[in-house]
């Protein structure tokens, strides 16, 4: 389980849903729409594709940048790997995209991580399921972050959230997650542990954490909730602070001395594994196959040592085994996102006002 917190509240509180999710059907529609016209699910390009459902300088365009330079270094793939990104619907329309067009298509992956999955058991991508693509594996793993900018008047969570608290409606967060998605999650997470009603907070998505990250510098909100190598580079610029790591227990390198969430007086913690599906209706030859190329990876001297440069834990789980630790995943996300009041009567996330 990617997350641990405190005893669920007597009352499931509802939570804020601003209209820009209306988008998200509309645009799974029509990918949904464009891959059913398609007459060919196979890509004539030469080489592999790692798709990234989110713009340049998250982590879904981290997972596949870094993966696919080692499959590139050490020769486990005939040609070359290229990473495409396609940002929407958070991750939605990539994952229609896999469905519609690529079904059975053996020369792309598509990055993933716990939004994935999250998206998956709100039913956020519409009509489709975790059962329609194949899911292959995960090399690493991260936790979740909260950080402000470097001229921010909070030095650690618990003055936040004491502000938080006092004026809920003044603040604003940014996470490269949609809506309900796993940035917006930690945070209300976070929220109910302070006794602050989750729909009174105000939560702006964008397509990857770059994004986010340029609207808190930029002044434009007041708070960022991610990973932790998506702050590094702000980090090294002296950019933001980061109050706190929802781990287990603290981290080292630029994050050494950053107080837990728990350490803090807020349980909750957050894991993000990084990895990937592959499009349904592969044959199972095919799948092996990507199987063995991500073993090969994950066990490779060069990804260990891609690993620690991206702050990444270990974290190796690859076919069959990763499939029904997905499977078990988008259940228990269902099983929470019920306990928040974030579905509706038919298991889905309902719209907004």
């Amino acid at each position: 389980m990617p997350f641990r917190s405190s005893a669920m509240p007597h009352r499931p509180p509802a939570v804020n849903r601003p209209g820009r999710r209306r988008g998200v059907g509309t645009a799974i529609g029509l990918v949904l729409l464009l891959g059913l016209s398609s007459c060919s699910p196979r890509s004539e390009a030469r080489g592999t594709e790692c798709v990234a459902p989110a713009n340049p300088g998250g982590g879904w365009d981290l997972t596949c940048r870094v993966t696919a330079r080692i499959l590139n270094q050490t020769d486990a793939l005939p040609g070359v790997m290229r990473t495409v990104n396609m940002p929407g619907a958070g991750g939605g329309v990539a994952f229609a995209h896999a469905v519609a067009r690529r079904g059975g298509d053996a020369t792309v992956l598509f990055a993933a991580s716990p939004a994935t999955t999250l998206r998956l058991a709100q039913g956020q991508y519409g009509p489709l399921q975790a059962t329609d693509v194949r899911w292959l594996g995960a090399l690493g793993a991260e936790y979740g972050i909260v950080a402000v900018a470097s001229d921010s008047p909070w030095e650690d969570l618990g003055e936040l959230m004491e502000a938080w608290r006092a004026r809920p409606d003044s603040i604003v967060v940014s996470g490269g997650s949609a809506i309900v998605g796993q940035d917006h999650m930690k945070i209300l997470l976070l929220a109910r542990e302070a006794g602050i009603e989750p729909r009174r907070i105000r939560y702006v998505p964008f397509d990857g954490g770059g994004e986010a990250l340029t609207a808190l510098v930029g002044g434009f909100v007041e708070v960022f909730s991610g990973e932790a190598s998506e702050v590094e580079a702000y980090l090294e610029t002296g950019a933001v602070r980061v109050l706190a790591v929802l781990a287990p227990e603290p981290l080292d390198g630029l994050l050494a001395g950053v107080p837990t969430a728990r350490e803090s007086g807020y349980p909750v913690e957050w894991v993000t594994w990084r990895g990937f599906y592959l499009p349904g209706g592969l044959q199972e030859a095919e799948y092996r196959e990507w199987e063995a190329r991500l073993e090969r990876v994950g066990r490779s001297e060069e990804w260990a040592r891609a690993r620690a440069q991206a702050r990444l834990r270990p974290f190796h789980l690859v076919g069959p085994d990763f499939e029904s630790f997905v499977m078990e995943q988008v259940s228990e996300f269902g099983n929470l996102a019920r306990d928040l009041g974030l579905l509706d009567g038919a298991g889905r996330g309902g719209r907004g006002p």
